[in-house]
Formats: C-alpha cells, sequence, structure tokens
C-alpha cells in the first residue's frame, strides 16, 4: 500500500480501467465478468442509457443485487446521468416518493417491484424497464459509450437517506466524491488486485456503493449476494475464497450465531463494521471465529461516504473508540460555543473536505443547516458536513459516539425517521396521535416501538393497523411493538411529550 492514496479524482466510470483485463471483476450466479468484460458492459449500458435520456437526467433502478444494480453506477456516469437506487426492501409508497422527487425519467426494475407500483406512483414523464429487458434492450439497440471526460465535480448519484423527520432526502455525490471515497477505504484496509468482497449490503447505501467501488478501485472482485439466511452469508464465503466482508452489528451477531467452515474463514483477511458500534462481546466473538482477520471498526455519514476507522491493532485496547479519521477527511470536534473542543470534552462531529457531498438535492432548507461553512480551524475550508452526532476525542486522538442530537433510530444498521412512521400510521384513519421511538435491543441496537392513541372510542382495530402498517412500511421500519394507550401525555406546551414517553420505554 502507497503512503497516501490519488488525490487526484476522476470520471467515475474510470474504475473499470483499474484491474487486469483477464481478472475477474463481478462475480455473478451465472457467469463471471472479467475487467475487459465489465469494461464491454459498462459501455454497452451507457450507450443505452444515453439513447434514453440526457445528461444531467436521473436514472433509477429498484431491483436486488445483479448485473445491472452493479454496472449502472458507472453506466450512468459514464452517459453523464444521474443514478438514483432505491432500497430493494422499501415499498411503493417510499419509492414513489424517491422517484418523484428526483425527478427521474428512467426506472429500471424487477418485474415483482414494478407489479408492486399503484396508479400514480410512476410519474408521467418516466419510462419504466423490467430489469431483464432494459439489458436485453442494451444488447440489441446500443452503441457503446467510450470512457467519459466528465467534470469530476459533476453529480453523479443521489442517495436517499433518511432523516429524523420528514421523507427520505438525496444526498448529492459528485463523481469525485465516490472516486476519492473509493481511494480512501482501498487504501486504509489494503485491498489488492486479489481480493474477494462479498457484497452484501444493499447499494442503495453509502456502504453498500463502497463495497463494490473500493474493491474495483484496488483491482479486486465483487460477489453480490442476496442472502436469506445467516448460513447463505458463510457458505458464500466458501465457495468463493471471500477475503472481505462488510456488515452492521445485528448481522455480525447473527454470523456469529452461525457455524463456520474452516473452509469459509481460511481466506477472510478483513473484516468491516459501520452502522453501529461493537460491543466488547461481539469483538471476542468475531476474534473467535475469524482468527486471523483484520476487524475494522468504522464511522459513515451518506453526506460524506466515509469519515472515520479504527486501526485494527487498536481493537482490542480500544474496542468502543470510532477511530480517526479516514484518507480525504477532516474530523473535527466542535463544542456548545463554537470551538475546537479539548480532550475529553463533548462536542459535534464536524467532516470537512473533499469527501462532503454537494448537499440536499432539491432542499435548500435542509442543506443549510446540514452542510454550512467549515470552523475556522479547518486545513480544508469551505462547506463542511455539521452530522449532528455528539463525539468526544480522547489524548490520544481516537473518537468516540456519545449520541445523537436528533431522534433517528437506528435499527439493524438503517437509519428510520419517526415522523415517516408517525405519517404512516396517521394515513391509516385508524390512529389519532403517534409516535415513533428507538428503544435499546440487543440484536437490533434499537427496535422500533410505535405508541399510538386509536381514532375512535371503541375498541381499536389492532389487526387491521398491523396489516395496514405491513402493507405500507418496509420490514425494517416496522415496529416490534405497537402501545395502545387511551391518552398521550403532553408537555407544557400542549406538544406530545416524547420525553415522557421515551422515559418510560426505556428509550
Amino acid at each position: 500500500m502507497s503512503l497516501a492514496p490519488d488525490p487526484v479524482p476522476r470520471p467515475l466510470d474510470s474504475l473499470v480501467e483499474r484491474g487486469e483485463s483477464g481478472a475477474p471483476a463481478l462475480v455473478l450466479r451465472g457467469h463471471t465478468l472479467s475487467y475487459a468484460g465489465l469494461r464491454e458492459r459498462v459501455a454497452l449500458l451507457a450507450g443505452w442509457l444515453a439513447s434514453r435520456a440526457a445528461p444531467g437526467e436521473r436514472v433509477a433502478s429498484w431491483a436486488a443485487k445483479g448485473e445491472l444494480t452493479c454496472l449502472l453506477p458507472l453506466a450512468a456516469a459514464r452517459a453523464g446521468l444521474v443514478h438514483v437506487p432505491i432500497n430493494p426492501l422499501l415499498k411503493h409508497s417510499q419509492a414513489a416518493h424517491i422517484l418523484s422527487d428526483s425527478d427521474a425519467v428512467l426506472l429500471v426494475a424487477t418485474a415483482s417491484r414494478l407489479k408492486s407500483l399503484e396508479e400514480g406512483d410512476i410519474p408521467e414523464v418516466c419510462e419504466f424497464f423490467e430489469e431483464s429487458e432494459a439489458l436485453a434492450s442494451a444488447e440489441a439497440l446500443a452503441a457503446p459509450l467510450p470512457a467519459s471526460t466528465r467534470d469530476p465535480q459533476e453529480l453523479a448519484a443521489i442517495l436517499y437517506t433518511s432523516g429524523s423527520t420528514g421523507l427520505p432526502k438525496g444526498v448529492m455525490l459528485s463523481h469525485a466524491n465516490m472516486w476519492l471515497g473509493a481511494a480512501s477505504v482501498a487504501h486504509y484496509l489494503g485491498l489488492a488486485p486479489d481480493d474477494v468482497t462479498l457484497s452484501v449490503l444493499p447499494l442503495s447505501f453509502d456502504y453498500g456503493q463502497s463495497q463494490l467501488l473500493s474493491t474495483w478501485y484496488a483491482g479486486g472482485s465483487v460477489v453480490p449476494l442476496d442472502y436469506l439466511f445467516p448460513r447463505d452469508v458463510a457458505k458464500a464465503c466458501a465457495r468463493h475464497g471471500v477475503t472481505t466482508l462488510a456488515a452492521v452489528p445485528p448481522l455480525w451477531l447473527q454470523l456469529t450465531e452461525t457455524e463456520w467452515s474452516d473452509e469459509a474463514t481460511r481466506t477472510m483477511r478483513r473484516l468491516t463494521n459501520s452502522g453501529g458500534a461493537l460491543t466488547m462481546d461481539l469483538v471476542r466473538d468475531l476474534r473467535a471465529k475469524f482468527p486471523a482477520a483484520r476487524l475494522y471498526p468504522m464511522y459513515g455519514l451518506t453526506e460524506a461516504f466515509r469519515s472515520t476507522y479504527l486501526d485494527p491493532q487498536l481493537v482490542d485496547a480500544h474496542p468502543t473508540s470510532m477511530g480517526t479519521a479516514v484518507p480525504f477527511a477532516e474530523i473535527l470536534v466542535v463544542n456548545d460555543k463554537g470551538n475546537v473542543a479539548a480532550p475529553g470534552e463533548e462536542g459535534e462531529l464536524v467532516h470537512c473536505g473533499p469527501l462532503v457531498a454537494q448537499g440536499y438535492w432539491q432542499d435548500a432548507e435542509r442543506t443549510d443547516e446540514r452542510f454550512r461553512p467549515a470552523p475556522a480551524a479547518s486545513e480544508y475550508g469551505g462547506m463542511a458536513v455539521w452530522s449532528g452526532d455528539r463525539v468526544r476525542r480522547d489524548g490520544d486522538g481516537l473518537l468516540y459516539f456519545v449520541g445523537r442530537r436528533d431522534a433517528m433510530i437506528k435499527s439493524a444498521g438503517n437509519r428510520i425517521s419517526p415522523q415517516e412512521v408517525e405519517d404512516a400510521a396517521l394515513a391509516t384513519g385508524l390512529v389519532a396521535e403517534a409516535v415513533a421511538l428507538g428503544v435499546p435491543d440487543e440484536r437490533l441496537g434499537q427496535a422500533v416501538h410505535l405508541i399510538v392513541r386509536p381514532a375512535a372510542l371503541a375498541e381499536p382495530n389492532k389487526e387491521r393497523f398491523s396489516k395496514a402498517l405491513a402493507k405500507e412500511l418496509p420490514n425494517f421500519m416496522q415496529p416490534q411493538a405497537i402501545h395502545w394507550r387511551e391518552t398521550l401525555p403532553t408537555n407544557p406546551n400542549g406538544k406530545l411529550d416524547r420525553a415522557a414517553l421515551a422515559r418510560e420505554l426505556g428509550a
């Protein structure tokens, strides 16, 4: 590994040039694409996209992992388009919001997801294709596009992420954000051309995109996997000689409870974690399962791709630390007076540098709240992401997470907006008031609990309410518990007293 990754960003589609032509780049169920094959397929798909959309327009994907979803980030970038990946776990109403909010002109999805959409969910200006139909159309009609010369500062992707209030917001990422993010991760993980990454995280998340792009930056091989059971992950690791595995704490917990063959663990070089802190027990269990693997705790913001990582040599002595800044990132801790916090003093994590995204799509108000000028002490200057997360830095420079300022629920690695859950509950017409809270949970990190007051004095229709939520909210947003109340507490201002409810539930 070089002393520092190359700081010069390039057009995102040039990632396909990083690997040796004959080396495996993408291992699919039925076939494997070499880097030469990856270059051909990206060029072909880019040509098809360019024939259907104008530069700068948004193209969305809503599908499980496969050839199309893996190629689209690079193919759209080559065509000068903006890729909008939709989490395949979302339901029709969330997908409809993303399509409308992004002004998407093209949607490529699986047949089952297209079938789930209701009238009015797809904007009138948006074409839609089933994914196999899109690939067949590209093969039959498209003229391949050569490597692009896009300005690295051009918009390349919009990743939708939940906030503590309202519907998901789109984070705007440039070619440079994603290229430098891939370079940064590949560098500190020490990825190499002979590495094999098992891609188990959704490609709609920044962490999921990072699996893909950082491996290709290093010239390695990606094996996409949509698993049903934890044992599927262990079997895939054995089958493909996986060296790199990324997950979130709830999945790690499941994986440590799964039987692993020697063949499945023998080739593992590194494990990476984000989406929540590892516990000391989990670190111990991962060490026992994967004794030769280096363990990388990480912290990231969709608004900045990656932010911090902990050197594996420090994990045993500092298992709860977030580590230090990744390459191309400057992490400051700013206290409530606006000054850089002293060692041990709590403050807000502020991320500065070229990984900082371009703001929220068509949302100036929320952009102004989160993307603000960097503190005067910043070496990078410019715009910074003010995360809202409370952290502290110890005397050795290591960061530790303290808590969130807002009400965001983080469950099984997913960011969940309480208001989005509450809005879905109220939309059923069966409840008059609703409060969603995150309650500590050993397996999920936080479990969604919903406290509701029925809409009428009559006995609440609990079964009908649960079915309505199941239709409108994806599984990871479903409440683990619904608490029915005749009245909900209010504060002196007459607003629902969330703090009292949180104390009652231990949230």
